[in-house]
């Protein structure tokens, strides 16, 4: 089965400079990082290979949502770049989620970890009914979304924590964002807890932004955010 690395730190930063010069002044060597479209859509693929140069595990959140041949095209190029995850949004259909998966194995010999995203941790039950016209229980369209990519071939989906638990049920991956330290603020997210809540919960891979970027010392807060979402001790 694949797998995922427990915490993603995600590089919201404005230019690679930036978030290479983050890394190297605060020792974040190697650690597993998160690339959105923020980022990849200012340095492109030179943005990945200098990562990847640096031993860091890549997952490459663009989170794609098109006709099915042009997703298929556009993972085959994905895959190419060498990196570990990436997604695609399971409202896409089971037919562009299988075309995802055959880009994938089309453009390397071990494809990433694909993942669907199911519901965005900024969308809640209200958002889901008046504007997306959604009258279903969010925790009932997330389980269907997840059955979906699962009869698809995706590996696994992009959820709340407050989900997690149903995905895991599922026998699916659930990598979860929208992580918040104890009195952290939520920002533009809705659905979001704690790194321990994220690991009782059942995710097996959290992603983490703010609270690292933002933090007095974050190698000490990343360090402290794997300890403990995944039990282990880790040192600085």
């Amino acid at each position: 089965m694949k797998q995922l690395q427990p915490v993603y730190f995600a590089l919201d930063f404005p230019s690679g400079e930036e978030a290479l010069a983050f890394l190297d002044e605060n020792g974040l060597d190697g650690i597993p990082v998160k690339v959105g479209m923020e980022l990849f859509y200012r340095e492109g693929a030179g943005m990945i290979k200098a990562l990847k140069e640096r031993n860091h595990s890549i997952f490459l959140d663009l989170k794609l949502h098109d006709i099915p041949v042009t997703v298929e095209r556009a993972m085959r190029n994905l895959a190419w770049l060498g990196v570990d995850v990436v997604n695609v949004h399971a409202q896409g259909g089971a037919e562009m989620m299988r075309s995802a998966v055959r880009g994938l194995e089309d453009g390397r010999e071990e494809r990433p970890v694909l993942l669907a995203v199911t519901m965005l941790t900024s969308s809640d039950q209200q958002m889901m009914e008046e504007e997306l016209l959604l009258r279903e229980q969010l925790a009932d369209v997330v389980r269907h979304y997840t059955e979906l990519a699962k009869n698809s071939g995706v590996d696994g989906v992009v959820c709340s924590v407050h989900e997690a638990a149903l995905v895991k049920d599922i026998e699916m991956l659930a990598l979860t964002p929208g992580i918040r330290l104890e009195g952290g603020q939520s920002h533009d997210q809705k659905r979001v807890a704690t790194p321990e809540v994220a690991r009782l919960k059942g995710s097996d891979s959290i992603v983490v932004g703010r609270a690292i970027r933002d933090s007095e010392n974050p190698l000490d807060t990343y360090n402290k955010i794997r300890e403990a979402f995944s039990n282990e001790i880790t040192h600085s």
